[in-house]
């Protein structure tokens, strides 16, 4: 069974993802992967380039703010590079041998086809913007921004199969727990049901 995790920016996911792989589980990042892929995969590098042009690469390196201003151009643009990207990253997770993925855009990106399971993790918008101004040394202005790039936290709560609230109060170690728990007797019935077909 493969797993993903997402919510928005300032929900608290990569946190989330701390706890889980503090119990031993290994779960692929896909921000990580696309930033390594479009550094290190000659064909990324390519197809990049003849997209962007010369500027992408600067010495052999990604030209991060070139690629940045690129993709803030138009829709177009950042789809493009999607196109791109999105591919590379999908085929190095289905390679990775993680049955779990963090992914901050995970139906923009279709990677809800990937597996199996959704965990998204909410907060109220009031406490996402105070991480992100925090986090980030940035404007409400600029955080709203950010937010609004992303699909609205409650479409994509209602595509989830597992909620975990982390909203400050509410302690994220037994919805953990409780998330593995469920995910482990759904897997069981799996195996049971495979079992019986046979």
């Amino acid at each position: 069974m493969k797993i993903a995790i997402t919510g928005g920016i300032g929900s608290g996911k990569s946190y989330v993802c701390r706890l889980l792989a503090q119990r031993g589980i290994s779960i692929y990042d896909c921000d990580s992967a696309a930033k390594r892929l479009m550094s290190t995969s000659e064909q990324l590098r390519q197809q990049l380039t003849s997209l962007i042009g010369p500027d992408a690469y600067v010495d052999g390196t990604l030209n991060k703010a070139a690629v940045a201003a690129f993709l803030l151009q138009s829709q177009a643009h950042a789809h493009a590079i999607d196109a791109i990207v999105h591919p590379a990253v999908a085929n190095d997770f289905e390679q990775s041998g993680c049955q779990w993925m963090e992914c901050a855009i995970l139906y923009e990106s279709g990677f809800d086809k990937l597996v199996d399971r959704v965990v998204v993790v909410t907060a109220p918008q009031q406490v996402r913007l105070q991480r992100v101004m925090s986090r980030d040394h940035i404007s409400k202005e600029k955080a709203l921004q950010w937010m609004q790039q992303q699909l609205p936290q409650h479409k994509v709560a209602e595509r989830a199969h597992h909620l975990i609230v982390n909203d400050g109060t509410q302690p994220l170690e037994p919805q953990v727990q409780h998330l593995l728990k469920l995910i482990a007797d759904e897997q069981s019935s799996a195996r049971q049901l495979t079992a019986t077909e046979k």
